[in-house]
This record gives structure tokens, C-alpha cells and sequence, in this order.
């Protein structure tokens, strides 16, 4: 059984991989920042042992890293050269978690391959697009693992929960609610992508970029209708209007991308399982947190 190392284990996909390692019986062990601080150039890998190892750490702030990008570069970027490159000396595999919003500003609008060149729009987006680079020039196996939109028990860790919650806790608060519907991604539990990044450790697949989302696309303002939809028919129900906006009506300091929604096809091919909806993964997201 390989033995995984876990970087980045407090976040909504971090914390679903040591569950679900859990539950599997595999051998998973989550470093802590006090063993390897992320953003210290100088901080190690040679008192740790493992087979495989699964990046999660990462700046995701996507305004704080327009406003100050010197920490997503140094972690989103060098941390995954350092870690792709301690790897290659112990002959480990790497899974590098990495986002859609590597994409954003190519023309296609259908779900992008793996094979569609990207094209970052943000800070953020182009950290971890050179994350992916770095990593990827320093060892030969590497899983580069795009993930979308995550939501997850756990929260978003430095974002105060995830997009479900936000939606839930202000449809309450506010009865309205606006948000734009010309931003087009792939909502993904997290526990879904988790689960498919086990799988393709399991089944040894090759090296390369991965699309791990769940099947489906649709905009922020689709998603949240569907969120307060399906949380208004229980008992405590959100009784709250949604009304589209364009982004321009919603200006940030990082420019968002128009159109991320990914094609998972080759990660259905490498797992041989389809990946369940968007809408499938919400359902059992909203049981899970007592909205159903």
C-alpha cells in the first residue's frame, strides 16, 4: 500500500482526502505547516516519508492575490517546483490539485479539454498555471488535477465557508439575491473531486493533466437558484429571490473568467466511472449539512 502525504489537509478538499483515505484504510499522513511551512523557501522534505504525495496548499483568495501576489507566487508556484522536485529525488508520485481558473480567456464556450490551452485572466489563475509548469519541468510524474468551484463541509479555508453557505445564510438575511450570470464554471463537491484524485492513485494513472469536476456547467447565478430552489422545500426552508447580474454590475480587484466549465471525459476514462452531476452532488451536500 503506498504510503500519501497530505499537504494542505484544513481545507474543504484536504479535510474530504483525509476522510475518505480514512474510510478506505489507506495510509494517508497530513503534514503540518510545522513540519513544512509552504511559503519557506528553505523548509524541507527529508525528515518525510511517502510513495505518493497530494498538494493541496495553496493561496486562493483570488482579490488578495491581485492585491498582493507575492504569496501565491512563493506558494502556488514555488512551493509545487520544491515539492514536483523532492519527488523526483525519492522516485514519488505527485498529484498537484490545481484550478479552472487557469482558463478565462480563450474564445471556446464548451466544457475545455485538457487539450485547450490556457489562458488566465487573474493572479491567481496564472500562479497556478506556473504551478503546474514548475512542477511538472522538475519530475516526470506528475497528476495535475484541475479542480472548479469547490463546495465542501469543511469551508473554504481564509474565504469563510463556500458558495453553498453564502447563498443559504444571505437568501435569510437579505430575501434577494444578486449574482452574475455571465460567469459559466463546473460546480464540484468536494468530496467528489477527492474521491476521483483516490481513484486515480489507485488505478495508477498516466502522468498528466486531469480535469476532476462533476459533470455539468453552469453560471453563479444558475447555481444559486439552484441552491436556494432545493433548500426552500425544507423545513427551514429560503424563501429568496434570485436575479441575474452581469459581471460589470459586480466589479472585483481580479477579473473573473466569462467561461471555465470543464470536461471531465478523460478523467471518466481513467477512473472507468462516470462522475455524478453537479446538481447530484449538491442534493447529498445539502443532506449532509441538514439543508434536506
Amino acid at each position: 500500500m503506498p504510503r500519501i502525504a497530505l499537504f494542505g489537509a484544513n481545507g474543504q478538499l484536504g479535510s474530504d482526502l483525509v476522510a475518505l483515505a480514512d474510510r478506505r484504510g489507506l495510509d494517508l499522513v497530513a503534514v503540518t505547516r510545522a513540519q513544512v511551512d509552504a511559503a519557506d523557501p528553505a523548509a524541507g522534505f527529508d525528515d518525510l516519508s511517502f510513495d505518493v504525495a497530494i498538494n493541496c496548499v495553496a493561496v486562493t483568495h483570488v482579490d488578495g492575490c491581485e492585491k498582493d501576489p507575492a504569496p501565491a507566487v512563493a506558494i502556488n508556484a514555488h512551493f509545487a517546483e520544491r515539492l514536483a522536485k523532492a519527488c523526483a529525488a525519492r522516485g514519488a508520485r505527485l498529484v498537484q490539485v490545481s484550478t479552472d481558473y487557469v482558463y478565462g480567456g480563450q474564445s471556446q464556450r464548451e466544457p475545455l479539454s485538457e487539450e485547450v490551452g490556457r489562458a488566465p485572466v487573474n493572479v491567481y489563475g496564472a500562479t497556478k498555471a506556473l504551478g503546474e509548469d514548475l512542477a511538472r519541468l522538475e519530475h516526470d510524474d506528475v497528476i495535475v488535477a484541475r479542480v472548479a468551484s469547490l463546495f465542501g463541509v469543511a469551508g473554504a479555508s481564509g474565504k469563510g465557508g463556500n458558495f453553498v453557505e453564502t447563498m443559504i445564510r444571505l437568501g435569510r438575511e437579505r430575501g434577494r439575491l444578486t449574482v452574475v450570470d455571465d460567469q459559466v464554471m463546473s460546480p464540484t463537491a468536494s468530496w467528489d473531486a477527492a474521491e476521483a484524485i483516490l481513484d486515480l492513485i489507485a488505478a495508477q494513472a498516466p502522468a498528466g493533466v486531469y480535469h476532476v469536476v462533476n459533470s455539468g456547467v453552469a453560471s453563479w447565478c444558475a447555481f444559486a437558484q439552484a441552491i436556494i430552489d432545493k433548500a426552500r422545500v425544507t423545513k427551514d426552508g429560503v424563501a429568496a429571490e434570485v436575479a441575474p447580474i452581469s459581471t460589470s454590475q459586480f466589479p472585483t480587484p481580479a477579473r473573473r473568467p466569462p467561461y471555465s466549465a470543464l470536461s471531465n471525459a478523460k478523467l471518466e476514462a481513467a477512473i472507468g466511472r462516470p462522475m455524478a452531476s453537479w446538481t447530484d452532488a449538491l442534493d447529498r451536500y445539502l443532506a449532509a449539512k441538514g439543508h434536506a
